[in-house]
């Protein structure tokens, strides 16, 4: 197992344990509860109150700090999430369980590149088919990623942890199995990588972040597991932002292939940048706010959000317990639909997780889907707008018919965002209680660290009073998908990004162009709760009219 960081010279020695020991029992200093001081806070929540109320209030208050206090002095891991698990689902509404064989329609027969370039962007579906057929062995072809990421790994400043060893033997072993006549499916003998904010037993842990470079977590997210059941090989683990922020991690800024004078975006950084250079055929990354959307956008490659609940989130760094989300990064939506298959289900380690079959079948027609599309969101001179509105006119060549929509809430949306800032820095609470949030890379205003502090004054009425709102949001943006199985979007118009992280909708988010500077841009597929397989369906037939998604960049692609 070869670490990537130890190339890199840091100068600071940081005493955890022992910082971790004083911060969790002495904390911040604090001063005297009392009248002057409840005044002077009232403005923080806009409510003022009379002299004997604050004087009332002061007991009360310094109770509260005792709880405080009392909590403070035990340690509580990452991983414990709240006792109140949020669920996306609507009144009424429960998911089909009904779970079918997958019809997938993979190519029967796929020729073997003899560029190992060309093997190496080969999709998913088409890899399968070169494994299944003994055309490709597994061990080639993680071979072919070693050799690519140890050649272009540094340059985009996206790997952290490669597995080589254990690959290796993970892929002998599949080629193994299919000449004794064991097959177990389309993900069999296949590379990937992960967003190293993903335990891997025996590996480091380090959420992208300084605090935590050496952490090593001696288990196995539940994702990690299912895709090695499924035949997976696990090469890579990959650079995220900071703590899920952004494309700064503890050992740079990870690169965009297609502008190595760009940042990949994130916080799945890594992954996003790996696969559109070519390091892997798909990886997993997270989003909480975007952080799938985003990098996928930047470097040209096919994103999928799944549904909250859908994919475990055991093993993997929490930020927001009710709005993480783990999903699959690759070259195509059908490769995203194969590889979703394989990491869906209820998890007894996530009780978050929500039972829900996926059935696709490559059988159904698109024509029985109603598609309709935020009719506001494509007007205007935006850059990518003329990108956006051809993605209509080839879904409109395509046969299909489309229907104009307005994306509209009864609620503030924005204000509920007040839920992952607060939940996040729960999440972190040692980071700023010990001043460890001053080791971290960015440290501006939009910041983790300040947005940390300044969560810590977040009224706890004003985040329950947040998700009640975020109640109301979700029933309302269900009786809209009670019209449309799909509904068609630009990755950033409008505020939908922030109200389907917020509801737990699934988004398919591919390439449809570049923009004059050479940068690529996408186009959003929405669908309601659970229904992923429509995703794949129209986004697949979008990927076979256009060929956005094969792309590759030049600086790579040797």
């Amino acid at each position: 197992m070869k670490d990537f960081t130890n190339n890199r010279k840091w100068g600071i020695i940081l005493l955890i344990p022992t910082l971790l020991l004083l911060g969790f029992v002495v904390g911040k200093k604090v001063g005297e509860i009392n009248a002057p001081a409840i005044e002077a806070a009232e403005a923080l929540i806009g409510l003022e109150f009379t002299p004997a109320e604050r004087d009332s209030m002061i007991q009360n208050l310094k109770n509260y700090r005792n709880g405080y206090d009392n909590m403070r002095k035990q340690i509580i891991d990452n991983s414990v999430s709240p006792s109140m698990p949020f669920n996306p689902l609507p009144h009424g509404f429960f998911p089909n369980q009904n779970q079918s064989d997958p019809k997938w329609g993979l190519p029967t027969n796929v020729a073997l590149p003899q560029n190992e370039n060309d093997i190496a962007y080969l999709s998913v579906a088409e890899l399968s088919t070169l494994i299944r057929t003994g055309k490709l062995s597994s061990e080639r072809l993680t071979t072919i990623y070693l050799n690519r990421i140890k050649t272009y790994g540094d340059t985009l400043q996206a790997v952290i942890t490669v597995m080589e060893e254990e690959a290796l033997m993970q892929a002998r072993a599949m080629d193994a199995e299919i000449k004794a006549g064991k097959y177990r499916g389309p993900l069999h003998g296949i590379p990937y990588g992960v967003k190293d904010l993903l335990a891997v037993k025996g590996t480091k842990t380090t959420w992208g972040a300084m605090p935590y470079k050496d952490q090593v977590i001696n288990e196995t997210a539940t994702v990690v597991e299912k895709l090695n059941e499924a035949g997976g090989v696990l090469l890579v683990k990959f650079t995220l932002g900071a703590l899920a922020m952004g494309d700064v991690w503890y050992g740079g800024v990870t690169k965009n292939p297609w502008n190595l004078n760009q940042g990949a975006s994130g916080s799945s950084a890594g992954s996003a940048s790996g696969v559109s250079a070519g390091l892997v055929p798909y990886a997993i990354g997270t989003e909480t706010l975007g952080s799938i959307v985003s990098p996928s956008t930047r470097n040209g490659v096919t994103g999928l959000r799944p549904t909250f609940g859908r994919v475990s989130k055991h093993g993997a760094m929490a930020l927001s317990w009710s709005m993480d989300k783990i999903g699959p990064i690759s070259r195509s939506a059908l490769d995203n639909g194969i590889i979703l298959h394989a990491i869906n289900g209820l998890d007894k380690k996530d009780k978050s997780t929500i039972a829900a079959a996926l059935n696709y079948n490559v059988d159904k027609s698109i024509k029985s889907l109603k598609i309709g599309y935020f009719e506001d969101f494509f007007q205007g001179n935006r850059p990518s707008n003329d990108f956006d509105r051809k993605v209509l006119e080839d879904l409109k060549n395509m046969g299909l018919e489309l229907h104009p929509v307005k994306l509209s809430t009864s609620v503030d949306v924005s204000s509920m965002l007040i839920t992952l800032y607060a939940e996040g820095a729960a999440a972190f609470d040692d980071l700023t209680r010990m001043d460890l949030d001053d080791l971290l890379v960015a440290q501006g205003r939009n910041a983790w660290p300040n947005l940390f502090r300044s969560a810590r004054f977040i009224p706890a009425v004003e985040y329950i009073q947040a998700n009640r709102f975020r109640s109301i949001l979700i029933e309302e943006m269900h009786q809209l998908f009670q019209e449309f199985d799909v509904i068609v979007t630009p990755s950033y118009g409008g505020n939908q990004l922030q109200i389907t992280n917020l509801t737990g909708h699934p988004a398919l988010c591919m390439p449809n162009g570049f923009l004059e500077n050479g940068s690529p841009i996408s186009i959003t597929f929405l669908a309601n709760l659970f229904d992923e397989e429509k995703l794949i369906m129209l986004g697949r037939a979008y990927q076979e009219h256009t060929d956005w998604q094969k792309k590759r960049p030049p600086l790579f692609d040797r």
